[in-house]
């Protein structure tokens, strides 16, 4: 049983929530009083508030995001239906902007607005000790060498099967509109003697994979390369390192340190978002797109890093034509995987500001798409949306890394992919679900029948990526190509006679 119940719906299992762990690490003498409760996205809210209920909370805290607000809600509505008493505390980045405009925060009996690590813990101690308490509290930003390290929450099994984040700094110092960090939120770095104290902890209890959740890693560079040392000095197989980068900030200094590890360990996640200067500049996205260049390529052809990019779909006064030319040029730079997504209106965020001028509408509920700009009308919205989607589904999933050249041959690759998802769609009516053998079979229909590419050269693309995937359901169009396994094949044909001969002797045959 708990006073309080810390919960929320993750996107995944694997996934745990960093929040919550702050949260009660920071609870002082009522965190033994706590406890913290996952979900996963299709949990019904009637057993979700079941299981809340089960602790015999005095106090229910639900941190609430972009992917999870309508599962805040219905669980919210459930939960002042049939405990009303149990006092209802909202959090997290979606109720921390506009909140007088949600219907959950409505329903809640109080909502953290920021950072919630301290105010959190001086609410719970006024609820508790039965004093009242404001509606909505703006929590003043903390500073984090005054918070407690919520590292020890992990527990032994998040450890070693599921993602478990850290950070080493809070804020960002850029303006970019679409982003929350646009709010002025300044730059917090962790101590970082004390950070590395814990990381050494987990290390020690066997994690090995660190996914850091920093804005900005390399903003600071004598910290961000004293971080790559600590965890190069104790390099171990299975080692696994995740980074956010700005592309156009590697010195040589960061330069040496990340070209020391060896291939396997480090990824990149590059937030590109548009190479379009006109775009950047209009939504305060300043980058240097020489240096990016250069950077993108370095990482590529000087290390074994991992690069994961991201590029964005709608934004202001950006369309098709632009993005495509972006997307080519990123695509040279050769990251190992590009992100295309969807430009979403986070509440707060200074984006709003474009709408009357470019005609931005957005969908309702979350995750709050764009759906149309003046640039990007409905319907070519739905195109470079199937795009996105597909071009994660083939490109990105790494299944098809030696037919993707062949996919994307001509003078564009963007207009190569776009010709293949607007006939994949026409074919399939769908973006999800679509199994490996049946896109197999799609991908030799438009190389070969539709585009006309050598059937010698689709099969031998497509079969060394098949066999790559370890996979027994080949489609007929590739059995021809499959590598010839001389070993396996006898040992199957002895396995029939041997069936057969059994089968024989119990008459079956």
């Amino acid at each position: 049983m708990a006073d309080i119940v810390l919960a929320t719906h993750n996107c995944r299992w694997q996934h745990t929530s960093f929040g919550l762990r702050c949260l009660r690490a920071n609870l002082g003498a009522l965190r033994e009083r706590a406890t913290i409760v996952e979900f996963e996205l299709n949990d019904r809210a009637a057993d979700v508030v079941e299981r809340l209920l089960a602790e015999r909370p005095r106090i229910v805290g639900l941190g609430v995001y972009l992917w999870n607000a309508a599962q805040a809600l219905d669980v919210v509505r459930t939960l002042k239906q049939v405990a009303p008493a149990v006092a209802v505390v909202l959090g997290g980045p979606e109720v921390s902007h506009e909140s007088e405009r949600q219907e959950v925060c409505a329903l809640a009996d109080h909502v953290v607005r920021g950072e919630g690590d301290v105010a959190f813990r001086e609410l719970c101690e006024a609820l508790l000790a039965g004093f009242a308490a404001p509606h909505t509290i703006d929590a003043p930003l903390p500073h984090l060498e005054q918070l407690a390290w919520p590292y020890d929450e992990y527990t032994d099994r998040d450890l070693a099967h599921r993602v478990v984040y850290v950070e080493s700094s809070r804020g960002c110092p850029f303006t970019c509109e679409f982003c929350l960090s646009a709010l002025e939120v300044p730059v917090r770095k962790a101590p970082l003697q004390s950070f590395l104290a814990q990381m050494q902890r987990l290390l020690d209890r066997g994690l090995r994979h660190f996914k850091f959740v920093d804005r900005t890693f390399n903003l600071g560079i004598d910290v961000a390369v004293a971080i790559l040392d600590f965890f190069r000095e104790r390099l171990e197989d299975g080692m696994f390192l995740h980074f956010e980068l700005i592309p156009d900030r590697l010195p040589d200094k960061l330069k040496d340190a990340i070209a020391a590890f060896p291939p396997g360990v480090l990824q990149f996640e590059v937030g590109v978002q548009t190479l379009d200067d006109a775009t950047g500049l209009r939504i305060s996205r300043r980058q240097d797109r020489a240096r990016l260049h250069e950077n993108l390529r370095w990482l590529h052809e000087r290390t074994g890093a991992h690069v994961h990019a991201d590029l964005i779909v709608g934004l202001p006064g950006e369309d098709e034509a632009t993005f495509a030319r972006g997307f080519d040029e990123l695509l040279s730079c050769a990251p190992h995987e590009i992100q295309v997504g969807i430009l979403k209106r986070l509440r707060g965020t200074p984006i709003v500001r474009h709408d009357q001028t470019f005609g931005m509408r957005y969908a309702e509920d979350a995750p709050y798409e764009v759906l149309a700009t003046d640039a990007v009308p409905f319907a070519t919205m739905q195109r470079m949306k199937r795009f996105a989607r597909y071009w994660d589904v083939v490109a990105n999933s790494g299944n098809w890394k030696e037919t993707l050249p062949l996919l994307l041959a001509g003078r564009s690759a963007h207009a190569a992919f776009a010709s293949f998802a607007d006939w994949l769609h026409a074919e399939t009516r769908a973006t999800a679900g679509i199994a490996l053998p049946r896109l197999a079979a799609l991908l030799w229909r438009w190389l070969v029948d539709e585009r006309g590419h050598a059937a010698a050269a689709v099969g031998a693309a497509m079969a060394a990526d098949y066999d790559r995937c370890a996979r027994h359901d080949w489609p007929a169009e590739l059995t021809p190509f499959a590598p010839a396994r001389p070993q396996r094949g006898a040992a199957r044909g002895a396995q029939v006679v041997a069936t057969s001969r059994q089968a024989r002797h119990r008459g079956d045959a």
